[in-house]
């Protein structure tokens, strides 16, 4: 079984322990959060010590703007996603643009301190029924999604950013939330599939990772879909014929709980086609999923292709970069 893992570190700076699981050969990638961030200085020096402790690590953030949005001083405050789908109403070729320009500095701040990946875009819709989705979706419209969020993918893709399609089959229709409970969605496989999942398609050609959500959809299988091999092998690879790699969300979150310990999570997730595992904010299910993956005789997987090319000049200087932030702020979108 071939699979990698993806976790965080405790603070700002690497311990000494932390400085070893670098080099752990299941390791493939950390994701930082803001208590990883004192400053744009730290913060590079920090990326740069990682990489070159283990310079195949790709380096991820949760940052899609608006309240997901982890560094902030310092750094361009892009608006929700949801800001773009009430520009649409009025101005749909304006939001189209902007949905490019936000990507674009996006991962033009992110890779000037050394940062590889964002997961983002959401693709959910937001029918206003999920707090923790709401306006980090674009739009309760899916039409609307997936042009805005096509152009985001665009975006990030001008800059060797890789795309993350979440939350697979889509998260926006349950009321409660992932991190703390397991939602159930009883609607049909045919409702999710004419609504919630049009974005996740019309988008797939750009999709290099998926991340399923930590949520049931009782009428399809009685597993979350990032436990479920119907979701991820039947439907995911086999029916809409994607090609890239599955992430599975948090392991740490309380939706995962439901298959038992960290690295049964871990092991679950593998055995439903997840081939990257991400656990945060535990330094106990980091060490319980390494381990795991060597007494199961995991083959690890480089994530190297998903790191962007080095700039060969400060993309902070770049005519794209400035042009985005130009037109956004023109827009009111930006300070």
């Amino acid at each position: 079984m071939l699979a990698t893992f993806i976790t965080d570190i405790q603070g700002p700076e690497l311990t000494a322990l932390e400085e070893q699981m670098l080099t752990n050969k299941y390791l493939g990638g950390v994701i930082l959060f803001t208590r990883h961030f004192e400053g744009i200085e730290q913060l590079k020096s920090l990326t740069q010590k990682i990489t070159h402790i283990n310079p195949s690590l790709i380096i991820t953030v949760d940052h899609e703007g608006g309240r997901v949005q982890r560094f902030r001083n310092g750094f361009t405050l892009v608006p929700a996603m949801g800001k773009l789908g009430a520009l649409y109403k009025t101005a749909p070729e304006a939001a189209r643009k902007a949905a490019k320009q936000c990507a674009v500095v996006l991962a033009s701040e992110l890779m000037s301190v050394g940062i590889h990946l964002t997961y983002a875009p959401v693709l959910d819709i937001d029918y206003g029924r999920n707090q923790v989705i709401g306006d980090r979706g674009f739009s309760i419209e899916p039409d609307v999604i997936n042009e805005l969020a096509e152009h985001f993918s665009q975006g990030l893709k001008e800059m060797d950013f890789a795309v993350v399609g979440k939350h697979f089959p889509g998260h926006g229709w349950v009321n409660l939330d992932s991190h703390v409970a397991c939602p159930v969605d009883d609607r049909t496989l045919d409702k999710i599939q004419s609504l919630d999942m049009q974005p996740f398609k019309k988008i797939l050609p750009y999709i290099d990772w998926m991340m399923p959500a930590h949520v049931v959809y009782s009428q399809v299988d009685n597993e979350p879909a990032g436990f479920s091999r119907i979701w991820l092998q039947d439907i995911l690879r086999q029916s809409m014929g994607y090609k890239g790699r599955i992430v599975s969300d948090d392991l740490s979150m309380a939706g995962a709980a439901v298959k038992g310990n960290f690295w049964q999570r871990g092991k679950a997730a593998m055995d439903a086609g997840c081939d990257i595992l991400l656990a945060c904010n535990s330094s106990a299910a980091s060490i319980e999923i390494l381990a795991g993956m060597e007494k199961e005789g995991v083959t690890p997987m480089a994530l190297t292709q998903y790191i962007p090319k080095a700039p060969v000049s400060d993309p902070l200087m770049e005519k794209r970069y400035l042009q985005a932030k130009k037109s956004l702020s023109e827009l009111e979108l930006i300070a």
